[in-house]
């Protein structure tokens, strides 16, 4: 008669180490997916040796960047400390930018507040406020009161990202109070400064109905997890030789069109799904 033991994968006949060093080759989901095969499996899989790979080379330099989170450096494992920054983007840079993982990949993500960019006539109370809202990542959000010249400009540098990735940037804000813009297309970009750009057309207002957006066939925003909106500005690949500046744009210049009622709270990278 067969025995149990016949019925085990030869693998797992292995020390569990060299199992965990191993499935540290694989990616964060085929770990979670093993952990269901055996117990064996299961033991391996959530070792440190696997998800301090998955883990980015120095976590302890960027959450030290954010003070109240230093207590994640004290998590009782890897795998916890994975999907806590997974699951819970921290404010680096001064509150500035704030940092994430991929939870499919581990790969890094990065949003720029509305503070770090360059946002026209952001300056003047006549066109802009700066003010708080309970629901967004930032202590600070930029909100329009009203212009004629939509103006975004965002860059961030290559060094800050995964190495060999695909990425994609996303302008995420929230519409207060109507936005007047008619039914005419913003342009965004993204490019690497000497190497390469992409510009697009784009539509802001979420209000278009669905037969709205057939008939002009151009993208418009989607709602995210968090209640956000967010608009794909386009794609870049992140080779990683040597450090570079990404730029990322939102142009509405329309005259005549007055815009309002935009709540800006960033540009978001991060890998693009079919890495």
């Amino acid at each position: 008669m067969e025995t149990e033991a016949n019925n085990h994968s030869p693998f797992e006949a292995l020390p569990e180490e060299c199992m965990a060093n191993i499935i540290s080759f694989t990616t964060p989901r085929d770990a979670c997916e093993l952990s269901f095969v055996s117990k064996v499996f299961c033991s391996a899989s959530k070792s440190d040796i696997v998800w301090e790979r998955f883990l980015p080379s120095d976590p302890h330099s960027i959450i030290s960047q954010c003070p109240s989170s230093s207590s994640l450096l004290a998590s009782s494992s890897k795998k916890d400390l994975y999907f806590t920054l997974c699951d819970n983007p921290i404010n680096i840079h001064g509150g500035k930018k704030s940092f994430q993982l991929d939870k499919r990949s581990g790969k890094k993500c990065y949003m720029l507040a509305s503070r770090d960019l360059s946002i026209c006539y952001s300056d003047s109370p006549l066109y802009w406020n700066w003010t708080t809202l309970p629901e967004s990542r930032f202590e600070e959000v930029a909100k329009l009161v009203g212009i004629c010249c939509l103006e975004i400009h965002g860059r961030i540098s290559s060094r800050l990202l995964s190495l060999k990735t695909h990425y994609s940037a996303y302008l995420v804000f929230k519409i207060i109070g109507g936005f007047c813009v008619g039914h005419h297309p913003a342009e965004v970009s993204v490019g690497i400064v000497g190497v390469y750009s992409s510009t697009r057309n784009v539509y802001l207002d979420p209000t278009m109905t669905d037969e709205q957006r057939r008939h002009l066939g151009l993208p418009c925003p989607e709602v995210r997890n968090d209640g956000w909106l967010e608009i794909k500005m386009g794609d870049f690949f992140n080779l990683g030789v040597e450090d570079y500046q990404v730029n990322m744009s939102v142009v509405d210049k329309e005259a005549g069109i007055w815009k309002t009622g935009l709540v800006l709270q960033g540009i978001e990278v991060r890998p693009r799904k079919d890495n």
